[in-house]
């Protein structure tokens, strides 16, 4: 008896971050409305009336301030607390719908769900509209969802469903007329595809490929001949057969970025350290959160990268003393990094802290002359670092090194932010 045809759906939350600041002002809708990545740099997200006003993606925001006055768009700075928040509570209403091994998040807007088991029991395209619906209902996020024998076909038929209105937001390529889908592969650019991008792209349409529906009569082994196996595992995707797997577990992280530009220059080595032990406590956040351990700590500081006469871009790797997660080993080996690269007379633009070498907790094994009872007094310390700011808010419990006599002259430049409605109790909305 043979396995039923695998079938796939990625569902992803339409302009989500101008979507997240639209549930908690209303006002928002149907209005020109962008949000600005670190320090109000670029746009990061759009609404479709900002993109009709022909504002682009990941344009300067100082370029579009006289398009923003004469259209009255509404700008935001990124309000990630939020964001994350959202896109939590997303993940788990769509976590509801199907079992645990069905479910891939790929990224913080972004969700592959496994539907094989499923085409026998309900109409995919009437149980997609109504995890839409429950989505709409429950969080006030719109969203789009595209449903196929692929993962790359899901990706592509959610591209369909959010660019033709006919489709009602759903787009199920298993269902659907294709003849109709085929017309419109036809009309596709081939970098619309998942995985083509600018170079690969460019490449295929030397070869006279400039369409999906190109891509998908292509023979997958010529593809594979000039470009690689995982482009030719595409085009068999393209046709219906699944060579990617849902991935319900998360994969071990091989290191931990925290990174930042800085709202304004640094000069002083002071406010560079406040700025490192900042950025070292994130990183150390996830590293607790995921229950893994590091090794060793790279340390990075840059200057302004346009100025290439005093371009200075130093960086250096402490190792700890064995595997740990404990904040002040940390941020002392972040210092001794801080110690070796930093020069006086440079105007620092940007600091990042990567720790290196990661285990999970459980794998590794303490040394037999370690100080046992000095590594459970550490570790009862951490454990109520972690709950006083669970409990309290982050940062009410933090490190000397963080309060300076200039304050925070590291902290990015958001003019533009809304409260934080779901992370901080005194930002909650209140109703008079």
């Amino acid at each position: 008896m043979s396995l039923p045809q695998r079938i796939f759906a990625l569902i992803d939350v339409n302009n989500c971050y101008v979507s997240c600041e639209r549930v908690f002002n209303p006002k928002l809708e149907h209005r020109p409305v962008v949000v600005l990545s670190n320090n109000d740099g670029c746009v990061v997200s759009r609404s479709y009336e900002a993109k009709k006003l022909g504002i682009k993606m990941a344009v300067p925001f100082f370029q579009i301030e006289d398009l923003v006055r004469q259209h009255q768009v509404q700008v935001f700075s990124s309000n990630y607390a939020l964001y994350a928040e959202m896109s939590r509570r997303f993940m788990n209403i769509l976590g509801s719908f199907v079992d645990p091994c069905e479910q891939e998040v790929y990224s913080i807007d972004e969700c592959f769900l496994e539907f094989t088991a499923y085409h026998d029991q309900y109409d995919l395209t009437s149980y997609a509209q109504q995890i839409l619906s429950t989505v709409k209902n429950w969080l006030g996020l719109p969203c789009c969802i595209g449903i196929g024998y692929s993962k790359t076909q899901a990706k592509l038929a959610n591209h369909l469903a959010k660019n033709n209105s006919c489709f009602q937001s759903v787009c199920n390529m298993v269902d659907e007329d294709p003849c109709i889908i085929e017309d419109l592969l036809t009309y596709l650019p081939v970098g619309e595809v998942w995985g083509v991008g600018r170079k690969i792209r460019q490449r295929l349409e030397k070869m006279n490929i400039h369409s999906v529906m190109d891509l998908v009569e292509a023979d997958p082994k010529m593809i594979g001949q000039h470009f690689s196996v995982v482009l030719e595992n595409t085009v068999k995707e393209l046709r219906g057969i699944a060579c990617l797997e849902i991935e319900d577990v998360i994969p071990d992280r091989r290191q931990v970025l925290s990174s930042r530009s800085f709202g304004q220059p640094i000069e002083d080595k002071n406010s560079l350290s406040g700025a490192l032990t900042e950025f070292t406590l994130r990183a150390v956040e996830r590293l607790r959160q995921q229950k893994l351990l590091c090794k060793a700590v790279g340390i990075s500081i840059r200057t302004n990268r346009f100025n290439k006469n005093e371009y200075y871009r130093p960086y250096t790797t402490v190792y700890l003393s064995d595997y740990s997660d404990d904040r002040l080993d940390i941020i002392k080996a972040v210092q001794q990094g801080l110690d070796r690269i930093y020069q006086a007379g440079h105007r620092y633009k940007k600091a990042e802290v990567i720790l290196l070498d990661i285990i999970p907790q459980h794998a590794h094994a303490v040394d037999l002359f370690h100080n046992t009872e000095e590594m459970i007094e550490r570790q009862n310390l951490s454990a109520t670092f972690d709950y006083i700011n669970q409990k309290f808010g982050r940062d009410v419990m933090t490190l000397g090194r963080l309060i300076t006599p200039h304050g925070r002259t590291w902290a990015m430049t958001q003019s533009f932010k809304s409260p934080s409605y779901l992370t901080k109790w005194s930002d909650i909305l209140k109703v008079s």
